[in-house]
């Protein structure tokens, strides 16, 4: 379930992995090499909080064809 801060929404990695059509090991690995930027908002638990412009650009890197 989305959490919304300030007018603003925020999705959890597994949120942000199904809308993506990613797993979570992906986004992770993804994530530690730097192919999609890291989250700069975590809730009070320390979960990596994600929000549609930062989805948008794991669904762009899942769709990326290599040439």
């Amino acid at each position: 379930m989305p959490i919304e801060v300030d007018d603003q929404i925020f999705y959890r990695p597994a949120e942000a992995c199904q809308m993506a059509g990613i797993s979570r090991s992906t986004l992770h690995r993804w994530t530690k090499e730097g192919t999609v930027p890291k989250s700069t908002h975590r809730d009070r638990n320390g979960w990596r909080l994600f929000t549609q412009k930062d989805i948008a650009v794991i669904q762009t890197e899942a769709t990326r064809i290599n040439q």
